[in-house]
């Protein structure tokens, strides 16, 4: 089974499981009413036993509804193979057709991103993926689930982005009159380097093309210099040695032929480029009940899927700029891949949450450093302080 397929049936199970849930609800709202009692009853019997007939039936309880979505960048395999196939197969199909999407990347309208959670503000998007690097230009806030460092495996960027959630839906509310849906990672972002590297100690002195602020500081702090570039001009950057390595994701590398240029991958996660997905709060409101209970519900499940996605495209990333068999495509380049050692994950420690976390509090307010503190601050045991 591959992995659009797999991720599509998961989804639809979890469809199936909402469908309960949202019956459930109808069945509270409508319990004074012995017509409305009957037919959600009615509702969750049929969702229960599952199949066709269950999905037909609970879909002629809900309205026709066509939903408008901006997904994420087009060119990504996240978009492709998760977002896409949730919007315009899995949810029409589970619905029985009751429920469908228009959906395009936001690239593919012609916006550039710093734009995406104004126009959801005005209505002119309905639901869409917010990459956080975009309003974090603008507000630390955003910042903070991606602090560079802090978070050096999929277990512990998952848990602060969980614990943060509630303070993001906070202020994409009261800021923007959107609901926060849920937060994803595009990818870890690693270091790939057209020199040897066995360490962090290789990076010292060179010339390394960071993402984010905080990467910025982090690599500054390991004393070498950063560098901000645009993505397409980084192969042109390797090969003529204007810079030492750039950070990325594994497939994002692959799939410009980095491998040409790179030799080494250092599979350190200095970031996870998360995103967040959100709807326009008048237009979700306006939304049928049970529809709304029923996309709730499903939407924690494509978050789900698609941080699962994010570690497996990361292997493949790995895979297949170093060539290994496992990798399903081609070219395959001839990279060499480098783990971090105990020692340098203990530096990259020390340095994010001594040196990286007070320089983001300098430039957060001081509700924000105190809300950091309560949530990934209090989960990592650590104490941002505002100077």
């Amino acid at each position: 089974m591959n992995t659009t397929t797999y991720i599509a049936k998961s989804i639809g199970q979890g469809l199936h499981r909402a469908w309960v849930q949202a019956c459930a609800l109808t069945v509270l709202r409508k319990g004074v009413s012995p017509i409305g009692l009957l037919r959600a009853l009615l509702c969750v019997l049929l969702a229960l036993g599952g199949g066709a007939l269950g999905s037909t039936a609970f879909a002629q309880v809900l309205p026709v509804t066509e939903l408008k979505v901006l997904g994420g960048l087009s060119t990504r395999s996240n978009y492709k193979q998760v977002e896409q196939p949730f919007w315009l197969k899995t949810l029409p199909e589970h619905s029985a057709g009751q429920i469908t999407a228009e959906i395009k990347g936001f690239d593919e309208m012609g916006l550039k991103g710093s734009e995406l959670l104004k126009l959801m503000k005005q209505g002119v998007i309905e639901f869409g993926v917010i990459p956080l690097i975009y309003p974090a230009a603008d507000t630390a806030l955003y910042e903070a689930v991606d602090l560079a460092g802090l978070a050096t495996d999929a277990k512990t960027a998952r848990q602060l982005s969980t614990s943060f959630a509630p303070i993001l839906a906070k202020h994409v509310s009261n800021t923007y009159q959107s609901k926060f849906l849920g937060v994803s990672p595009f990818a870890p972002q690693v270091l790939f380097c057209n020199m040897p590297v066995r360490g962090l100690q290789d990076l010292k002195g060179k010339t390394i093309r960071i993402i984010t602020r905080s990467q910025g500081e982090l690599i500054e702090a390991l004393g070498a210099k950063s560098i901000s570039m645009p993505f397409a001009e980084v192969l042109p950057a390797f090969q003529k040695k204007t810079i030492a390595c750039a950070v990325a994701s594994s497939m994002a590398g692959y799939t410009a032929k980095w491998y040409s240029a790179a030799t080494h991958l250092y599979a350190l996660p200095l970031g996870w480029n998360q995103e967040i997905h959100a709807v326009n709060q008048k237009a979700w409101d306006q939304l049928n009940a049970d529809v709304r209970a029923l996309l709730e519900v499903n939407l924690t499940k494509l978050t789900e899927r698609l941080w699962m996605f994010a570690e497996t495209e990361n292997q493949k990333g790995y895979d297949c700029n170093t060539g290994a068999k496992n990798c399903p495509m081609a070219p395959k380049g001839k990279m060499t891949l480098v783990r971090p050692t105990q020692a340098d994950l203990a530096t990259i420690k020390r340095l994010a949450t001594q040196n990286i976390v007070s320089k983001w509090a300098a430039r957060c307010s001081v509700t924000c450093v105190s809300e950091f503190n309560q949530t990934i601050g209090k989960s990592l045991k650590i104490t941002a302080k505002k100077s």
